[in-house]
Formats: C-alpha cells, sequence, structure tokens
C-alpha cells in the first residue's frame, strides 16, 4: 500500500528511494567512522548494523584506512 505523500509517477519514486539509498550510505559512514574512532572493534559494529564482520570489515577498511583511523586487530 503506497504512502500517502509518496510520488505518483515512478520517476521521481525510484529518485527518492536512490536519494535515501546515499543518504543511509553516508550515515552509516559516518557512525561506523565515528564507532571505530571511539575504540569499537569489528565485531560490535558488525552486530549494531545486523551484517557480518566480514561484510562490515569489506564495506568500510579502505575508507577508514584513508582517513587514518587506527583499526584494532583481532586478538
Amino acid at each position: 500500500m503506497p504512502a500517502e505523500d509518496a510520488p505518483r509517477d515512478p520517476a521521481d519514486a525510484l529518485a527518492a528511494v536512490a536519494a535515501l539509498r546515499r543518504l543511509a550510505d553516508q550515515l552509516e559512514d559516518a557512525a561506523v567512522e565515528q564507532a571505530m574512532r571511539a575504540g569499537w572493534g569489528w565485531p560490535e559494529v558488525a552486530e549494531a548494523l545486523g551484517v557480518t564482520r566480514q561484510a562490515v570489515h569489506k564495506k568500510h577498511a579502505k575508507r577508514l584506512i584513508a582517513a587514518g583511523v587506527t583499526l584494532r586487530r583481532r586478538q
């Protein structure tokens, strides 16, 4: 059931979905970086996001390293 305020034109609706995905990705990037700078490990971040440790590492590790974030090693 579509929302009352959803765009009627499919192109507008799809553009809105794409914009929301970009925003969600930006929010995730910022939150993951904040957590890692605060000393969280991959397992904690993964659990909070509802994904595997491997998935969160694959998605964020390169960007975090480039941003100068010190990543914790598994112990």
